[in-house]
Order: structure tokens, then sequence, then C-alpha cells
């Protein structure tokens, strides 16, 4: 890469507008949500009581390992759990 290409790749993600906060903070979340929630399905497909309890009250099985129930992920969790 040229000299001027690095100066005006620089100039153009300068002119880019901030990223929202809560972008930002999603991001930041994913991966910790990620791990939390492949422990739930990996618990429900070995322990048949678990998984009844979760199907049961999927907010509550998020809740319990920190994990924020808002819409999509008790979808998600949702279809996993289907699978």
């Amino acid at each position: 890469m040229t000299r001027y290409d690095e100066e005006r790749i620089a100039r153009l993600l300068g002119a880019l507008p901030v990223v929202p906060q809560g972008w930002v903070q999603a991001a930041q979340e994913l991966p910790f949500a990620r791990r939390e929630l492949d422990s739930i399905v990996d618990r429900a497909a070995r322990d048949a009581d678990y998984r009844a309890a979760v199907v049961a009250d999927l907010e509550a099985a998020l809740r319990t390992v920190g994990v924020e129930p808002s819409t999509p992920v008790v979808a998600h969790l949702r279809r996993r759990l289907e699978q």
C-alpha cells in the first residue's frame, strides 16, 4: 500500500460517523453471551430435567447465567433448543 493510500484510508475512516454506544456495548458483550448460550444448550442436551426447566422459562435460564433476556436472545435460544 502506498503512503497516499494509507492517508486516504485514514481520511475516509475519519469521515465516518461515530458508532452508536449501543453497538459498542453489544460487540463487547457478544462473546460472553455466546459462551453462556452455548453452555445452556450443551447442558440441556445432556440433562432432560434442566432442558424442561429451560424450555419452561427461557428468561429465567438466561438471567441465571447473567445474560439479559432480550427478545432476539430468547428467540435465538428457543431456535437452538428446538434443533
